[in-house]
């Protein structure tokens, strides 16, 4: 068998954010794909390193070209030992240590013809526009796909070329919507409603299927039908009139289609371009910089280089050069000279953010070019962030002059001046994950924080995982159990030895706990904060630290191929706390546990019964054998008290096994009251035909009827659930486990089911709002299962082992044990089963991800950083931006301005507070705000303590009033303020001068020096 007909295998461990983004197909074809890559700056660089990552087939590099010392400006495997060496051989084996799976190839020699046919993608990166034409001419012609970019300085182009008769299997990767039907007319355009709980969310044009539908069989698993939107809950299907009569029940499904795109090669396309806008707000730009970048070429073949920095001759010729271009157009571009003459000023600079943005974008289009999976860029690109050009210095031809060193191609474009200012920036990264690893191999090719004043502090307290390692490009397999920000900051220390000395490395989670290591000094002593984090609320916690210390902070997140970056700038934007997405919708408990009707019902479902059976029980046995008191404090608990007592009572006598066919045979009860005996008794308790109040039938509309399962020890899908049930029990009384599934089937045919019969007198709840009163244990139940529990005495050093869920170990049963028991469950009610990835996915809570989206977006967060490092101070000069890479979709927009307020005469926003130096008294409090601001403060409190009340009488408000505050929080705190706490927090209710209630900033008293 040839090696290219076997078919590529995934390693799910080290893939397993990536699947979820691109799908098994996907990522197999990936698999059969070789990219070569022409050039090895940094843009080349960051291809390779985003595709390696992501797992094509094979990367070839080309590049004849010896290292330059002004090629350490973005690429961030060459050392500065490496100049005068060949870029592709310095290059190869730092790339080849990304992905074991990935060989990377140098090609040597000249770039013809006959080699290119051995590539399914080429990618060129700084080649000569001829040489452009001439590749892209035999590709087109051979079925190759081609990809052409550049960056030059402040700009950067994308062109591609993927064929004539290219086909895009799913052009958004979201998941096919799907919904349940509340009716289908029978007529010549029949019409589908839906419930009424849920739009359809469907558009003009898309096709669906059906599958579940009563009465209407012919629709059922029918060819896609094109539909026809009515209205939010009702479309069109189509001629249904000599279909059978409805009755009930079904669901639709959509149905992708696959696009079918046909792309011009370069020679035509430059004629008649086609773009994808990057940024609405420059949409006359495009056809500017279509020109201006065909005259750089033209520029570059005259002069034999790129002009120079700010050089206004070159600038002048370069605009001369596009007229010319332009005036041969039949429709001609309105120039603005301005524009093109940037392009020239900046032209041979070389930016590592610009590079990541790009690198991330092209990545991106070469995984489709080898997979079909996401719509490509049709076809020319276009981008530019001349917002970052800074204005606090002059920018001049000699102060943008090359000067030798690493930071040329910066210093082209932004000047030494300015070079000098990111150099001493003091910027705080909280995180060192997929963004965070990202950010700081910017940030090094940048130079940031490398100065004498500068610096860079990161933390984060993870260790390093092999799941990391697909995104978090720092890290390698050796590194695995090692601390992320360490790790990283070394690895950072060999790409640029500048930052060696200056970026600091914490294991610190950011939090309330921690205020004494980042406290005010720390803050103080930063220009601003970057976040790179994975949650809410350690975003929201940092955010506050931003607001409180007045600095600025870069926030982002990814979501497969989807990313957003937001600006917080004090005193001019909005803060991130400020607005928040709403929140997810959950799952009404009574659809858990009674009527599921979606796989993601049955897998959270199979979650919590995991922490039910394998956590709970044993964490409870524990602290009944440890605390003594136990038995008393759950007496006084009151709802679930005779649970988990009877469940320490199992654990400890009644079910624990003493070998492991005693946990094959728990396993099996256990598959019993789950998939049968419950299941009747739901069924006993609502027959298949019963009928409501209002006359229809209970087993309708979202609700289906589920059926019981008998036990097969020949169905995989039974066994599987017994497999991983009994493991894990085994493992919580530290009894050795089998896999040998021969083993089960024997021990399982053996093990006697009691026969069951339903309850009468079983309440179940069938609505949301609806309660259902469990009869409660009497105090007689109660003390026989006490006095049955064995003494904590006679099992001295006895103790469970909880099962704490952990989703990346392939070997623990835990997923396996979710999968079985959540597609048992699905099998009771018809839903369609899932997959074990789909299931790690769900139960797991991963979030999606992917190498281009990383890079792409910390590159945009990085753009930003240019401006506060030059301290822009209008709305106008920042972007928050929105992408997505599958669509592809840019959109940007300025950042939120703060909200205002007012009191009296004086406008505040959340920016603003009242600073108060000294411990005052409480009175010396009250009476400052009454002279000072014609204020008075009706309540006055600290985080949760309530210090005074216009209500407080008496003695007691006496006294408060003569107290010092940090005396008066420390008393109504019940604790001493921690010595690193120099300041008070403190929110305030005050009536103004016309005794109306107005909202007024919090005060920061300070008490300690």
């Amino acid at each position: 068998m040839e090696i290219d007909s076997v078919e590529p295998t995934i390693d799910e461990g080290l893939y397993s954010r990536q699947l979820y983004v691109l799908g098994h197909d996907a990522m197999k074809k990936m698999g059969t794909s070789n990219v070569l890559i022409v050039g090895l700056k940094g843009l080349g660089v960051e291809i390779a390193k985003n595709i390696i990552l992501a797992g094509v087939k094979s990367v070839t590099l080309y590049d004849p070209e010896p290292v330059k010392i002004c090629d350490l400006s973005t690429q961030f495997y060459l050392r500065e030992e490496d100049i005068d060496k060949s870029r592709a051989a310095s290059t190869a084996p730092r790339l080849a240590e990304l992905n074991q799976y990935v060989p990377v190839h140098v090609l040597e020699g000249d770039l013809t013809n006959e080699k290119l046919k051995d590539y399914q993608v080429v990618v060129l990166t700084e080649t000569t526009l001829k040489r452009q034409l001439e590749i892209n001419d035999f590709t087109h012609n051979n079925g190759i796909s081609f990809i052409s970019t550049t960056v030059r300085g402040l700009f950067g182009t994308i062109f591609n070329d993927f064929g004539e008769n290219f086909v895009v299997s799913d052009t958004t990767g979201e998941n096919p919507l799907s919904g349940m039907i509340a009716a289908v007319s029978k007529e010549t355009d029949g019409i589908v409603t839906c419930l009424d709980e849920t739009r359809h969310g469907l558009e003009d044009g898309e096709y669906v299927t059906f599958s579940e539908i009563n009465g209407m069989a012919e629709l059922n698993n029918c060819e896609p039908r094109q539909i026809r939107v009515l209205g939010p809950y009702t479309f069109t299907i189509g001629d249904t009139s000599n279909f059978g009569d409805y009755i009930s029940g079904g669901t639709f499904t959509q149905v992708k289609q696959p696009k079918k795109l046909s792309f011009k090669s370069l020679r035509a396309a430059l004629k008649t371009p086609e773009y994808l806008v990057s940024d609405w707000a420059k949409f006359d730009r495009l056809s500017q910089l279509h020109i201006g970048f065909q005259a750089l070429h033209k520029f570059t073949e005259k002069h034999g280089s790129l002009p120079r920095p700010r050089n206004e001759s070159d600038a002048d010729e370069l605009f001369k050069l596009a007229n010319s271009i332009n005036d041969q157009l039949e429709d001609k571009a309105e120039f603005d000279e301005k524009l093109i003459k940037q392009l020239a000023y900046g032209a041979a600079g070389d930016l590592s953010p610009m590079v990541a943005v790009f690198g991330g974008l092209v990545a991106q289009e070469v995984l489709k070019a080898c997979s079909g999976k996401f719509h490509p860029i049709y076809q020319f690109f276009y981008f530019d962030s001349l917002e970052s050009l800074p204005t606090s210095v002059t920018l001049t031809e000699e102060s943008c002059r090359p000067i030798g060193s690493r930071y040329d191609g910066q210093i082209a474009v932004f000047g030494k001046e300015f070079q000098e200012k990111i150099a001493n920036f003091r910027e705080f990264l909280v995180g060192a994950g997929a963004i965070g690893c990202e950010m700081l191999k910017n940030w090094a090719m940048m130079g940031l924080g490398t100065g004498a004043r500068g610096s860079i502090h990161i933390t984060d307290m993870d260790t390093i995982e092999k799941s990391n390692l697909n995104r978090q490009f720092l890290f390698r397999p050796e590194d695995v159990g090692k601390l992320k920000s360490a790790t990283a900051a070394a690895a950072i220390g060999k790409m640029n030895p500048d930052a060696k000395g200056t970026i600091i490395a914490h294991e610190d989670r950011v939090g309330v706990e921690t205020e004494n290591v980042y406290n005010d000094e720390f803050f103080e002593s930063l220009d601003g904060v970057t976040n790179a984090l994975d949650n809410v609320d350690a975003r929201k916690y940092m955010d506050r630290r931003c607001v409180y210390f007045r600095k600025s902070l870069l926030e982002s997140g990814t979501l497969g191929t989807k990313g957003n970056t937001q600006v917080v700038i004090p005193y001019l934007t909005e803060s991130y706390s400020s607005s928040q997405d709403p929140p997810e919708k959950s799952i009404p408990l009574c659809t858990l546990k009674n009527f599921p009707n979606a796989i993601e019902h049955t897998i959270q479902w199979a979650r919590e019964l995991f922490e039910g059976l394998f956590k709970q029980p044993a964490e409870n046995v524990n602290q009944y054998l440890s605390q003594p008191n136990f038995v008393e404090l759950t007496m006084k608990q009151g709802a679930n008290q005779k649970d988990i007592l009877e469940g320490i009572r199992n654990f400890l006598v009644t079910a624990k096994p003493l070998s492991f066919d005693e946990c094959i045979a728990w396993a099996r009860l256990r598959f019993e009251e789950l998939y049968n005996n419950n299941i009747q008794q739901l069924l006993f308790n609502f027959p298949k035909d019963s009928i409501t109040s209002s006359g229809t039938l209970f087993w309708s509309g979202p609700k289906r009827a589920p059926t019981p399962i008998i036990f097969d020890p020949e169905n995989e899908s039974h066994l599987d659930f017994i497999v991983a049930a009994a493991n894990l029990h085994a493992f919580n009384y530290g009894l050795k486990g089998e896999s040998n599934r021969e083993y089960f089937k024997r021990v399982v045919s053996n093990v006697i089911v009691p026969e069951f019969t339903p309850k009468q007198g079983v309440k179940i709840q069938v609505q949301e709002n609806e309660t259902i009163q469990q009869a409660s244990a009497n105090e007689q139940e109660l003390q026989e299962i006490i006095s049955s529990l064995p003494s904590s005495s006679t099992l001295a050093g006895f103790r469970l082992n909880p099962v704490e869920f952990e989703k990346d170990d392939d070997t623990n049963f835990h997923i396996d044990f979710i999968t079985a028991a959540s597609n048992l469950r699905a099998d009771n009610y018809v839903i369609q089963p899932a997959d074990r990835l789909k299931t790690k996915f769900i139960a797991g809570k991963i979030i999606p991800a992917i190498a281009t989206t990383t890079a792409l977006v910390t590159g945009l967060v990085c753009l930003e950083l240019y401006k506060i490092i030059d301290g822009k101070n209008k709305l106008e000069d920042y972007k928050n931006g929105f992408v997505n890479l599958a669509l592809p979709f840019f959109g940007f927009s300025e950042p939120i301005a703060m909200p205002k307020y007012k009191y009296h005469e004086t406008e505040w926003s959340l920016w603003d507070r009242f600073d108060i130096q000294g411990d005052l008294t409480l009175q010396e409090f009250i009476d400052y705000f009454a002279s000072k601001h014609q204020l008075e403060i009706t309540m006055l409190s600290c985080g949760v303590s309530m210090l005074y009340s216009f209500f407080l009488q008496g003695k007691r408000k006496e006294e408060r009033k003569n107290m010092k505050m940090s005396k008066l929080v420390e008393l109504i705190s019940k604790k001493p303020i921690p010595p690193h706490v120099k300041a008070l927090t403190l929110e305030m209710c005050v009536n103004d001068r016309e005794n109306e209630d107005v909202e007024v900033p919090y005060v920061r008293l300070v008490i300690r020096e």
